[in-house]
């Protein structure tokens, strides 16, 4: 059966085949497949268990980049704020940012100045503005040093859940025709006549097969110049400039709902987020990284430093032993000469090569909140080898993501909703399905009519029904999957919990469904 599987994969040419399972490899196989390209996704590991998942979680137009003079990228991004909240509400909300004034540091006009930018270049529509707020009165003054700070800024930003965002690019893809295959590493790329042929290995099994295509898209991230080491035939000439970037979570530093944008000494800032409800989210650092992305995590140094960072504004000091949890990744920047990890560039670079005749397209760099744009603009390079490349442009920015089908207001009235249709959910639990599945969590729960027809609950109201879900609609495979990327339940269920979940899915996997392989209908 695998061999004449093989022998199908080697006769079949694909319009495209993406090497990476980001945010970039699965925006870009969206927009493709909807423009009728047949298109082909690889991904070594889970989907987004790279970058894409180790974000400061936010889509954001980069208030500080004005400083390095990157207007183009801050306009880019402020446009897609509002184009992404559209298309992904569940998903995607507006969040409210304090940043306070720090005498010594940038001077209040500088930051009158950088903020009146951020409101009107961008073409803010739905967003509120920028409005001052004297903290000796206003409830955000409150969590800060006593008689230090007087006076902030308060502008928008939106919060967004990163690999959901990653999994729900894939699932459209896949429902529309995309074959998606995660825990399958690219071993070789070559080309002949005019073709690629890409050698995969499953990474459970050990199973190895054979695709061909037309175009192939090299969307590594971290791996971006490992991937063409693997026969490409391609001298790069851009470099990629690994940068880890850390944070730490403690829990609920304070009630209200607006986030901090905090100066440092050093030229840098630090956001501190409200986060997952009784959380708050403290990041990022931005240092030159050496050695196995795969591998990278969050070190005492900077752990240090982020707890540092915060105190000097927050009346209770954040210490080391108030983190409950860190993670680090690494940004695969492109290497612009900068001196320092914090001034490299946050742009997307490509580099197009045609050895042989066939199309390479190698990203580097980019950000999550312009990663529908970069998928636009890499189909727009790869236009002339394309046979559907410009039918349907634009459609990404219109066509809601899977759950997204619905108005960005209409949120809380999804979860009153799902609290009539299924009166067994607890408001925390129905909240959390609304925002991880938008309209898709009614799906989730089918028919049941009890907390009993959910099947085993696992804890945090994590239950039976959900996982199987995931793992038959969202390429779930490990628990690691579901507590940490498909949610953040890890930061609620014990290690002996997440643990039993484990062992249930290794007892309850079944071979790859067609739906997830061929990328049939949800």
């Amino acid at each position: 059966m695998g061999d004449r599987r093989g022998m199908r994969q080697l006769e079949r040419v694909f319009d495209l085949a993406i090497i990476g399972g980001g945010v970039n490899g699965c925006g870009i196989a969206r927009d493709a497949v909807g423009r009728g390209n047949t298109v082909f996704l690889c991904e070594m590991n889970d989907l987004a268990s790279g970058t894409s998942s180790w974000s400061t979680k936010l889509v954001h137009g980069g208030l500080r980049y004005l400083e390095y003079y990157e207007f183009r990228l801050v306009r880019e991004a402020l446009i897609e704020r509002e184009i992404l909240w559209g298309v992904a509400p569940h998903i995607i909300r507006p969040l409210r940012f304090v940043l306070p004034h720090h005498a010594g540091l940038r001077p209040a006009w500088l930051l009158r100045l950088g903020l009146f930018l951020y409101d009107h270049i961008g073409g803010r529509h739905l967003l509120p503005a920028t409005r001052s707020v004297d903290l000796t009165k206003d409830e955000v003054g409150r969590p800060l040093i006593p008689n230090r700070y007087s006076r902030a800024f308060e502008y928008s930003d939106c919060f967004v859940d990163d690999a959901r965002l990653v999994v729900l690019n894939a699932r459209d893809a896949a429902d529309k025709g995309a074959d998606i295959r995660t825990r399958t590493r690219a071993t070789e790329i070559r080309q002949s006549d005019g073709v690629w042929t890409v050698g995969l290995v499953d990474t459970i099994t050990g199973a190895r097969s054979t695709i061909r295509a037309r175009a192939l898209v090299n969307a590594g991230g971290p791996w971006v110049e490992d991937v063409l080491g693997r026969g490409a035939g391609v001298n790069a000439k851009a470099k990629v400039r690994l940068v880890q970037g850390s944070h730490i979570v403690v829990k609920k530093l304070y009630d209200h709902d607006r986030a901090y944008m905090f100066q440092n000494a050093d030229g840098r800032i630090i956001f501190v987020i409200p986060y997952q409800d009784d959380f708050t989210l403290i990041g990022t650092t931005d240092r030159d990284y050496d050695g196995d992305p795969a591998k990278v995590k969050a070190t005492a140094e900077e752990i240090q430093y982020l707890c540092t960072a915060a105190s000097e504004y927050l009346a209770k000091p954040v210490k080391a032993e108030d983190v409950v949890w860190t993670y680090s990744g690494v940004r695969p920047l492109y290497d612009d000469g900068a001196s320092e990890a914090k001034a490299a560039t946050r742009d997307y670079v490509f580099e197009l090569d045609t050895p042989g005749g066939a199309p390479l397209l190698s990203i580097y760099g980019g950000k999550i909140t312009t990663y529908r744009r970069l998928a636009e603009e890499a189909l727009e390079r790869l236009a002339p080898y394309l046979r559907s490349a410009k039918a349907r442009e634009g459609w990404t920015g219109k066509w809601p993501l899977p759950g997204g089908d619905m108005d960005v207001s209409a949120v809380d009235a999804l979860i009153a909703d799902l609290q009539r249709g299924y009166p067994f959910l607890s408001v925390e639990h129905a909240r959390r399905l609304a925002r991880a599945y938008g309209t898709r969590a009614i799906k989730l729960l089918g028919d049941a009519k009890s907390a009993a027809d959910l099947g085993q609950s696992f804890g945090a109201t994590l239950t039976e029904r959900e996982v199987r879900y995931l793992m038959n609609n969202e390429w779930a495979v490990t628990a690691e999957d579901i507590v940490w990327r498909r949610s953040k339940l890890g930061l609620r269920l014990s290690a002996d919990q997440i643990a039993a979940l484990d062992d249930w899915i290794a007892s309850h996997a079944v071979p790859q469904s067609p739906l997830l392989e061929a990328g049939g209908r949800s």
